[in-house]
């Protein structure tokens, strides 16, 4: 039977499932002549280039996101404490 390949594309996604070496997954997430998005290292898909500027725009706006959500209440939103209760009334 003939041997399945270890990288390629498929649908155009890449795919790689080689061993990772320290070097290859060091080289991966950094390189300077390519854009935002690079192939993974191992996996399928694609992965951030932590050589480009973007990537990092990219990254400050995850982690201000995910801030904003583990640090309680946004602005203008009101808290538990502040609720009443609402009366419903249905029409039949």
């Amino acid at each position: 039977m003939a041997e399945k390949p270890d990288s390629g594309t498929l649908f155009g996604m890449p795919y790689n499932f080689e061993r990772p070496s320290v070097g290859r997954l060091l080289s991966a997430y950094w390189q300077p002549g390519k854009g935002m998005l690079v192939e993974k290292p191992f996996g399928v898909g694609y992965t951030l280039n932590l050589a480009s500027w973007r990537s990092w725009i990219v990254l400050l706006v995850a982690a201000g996101l995910l801030y904003n959500e583990r640090s309680g209440t946004a602005e203008g939103e009101e808290t538990d404490e502040d609720e009443e209760p609402v009366e419903v009334i249905v029409d039949d």
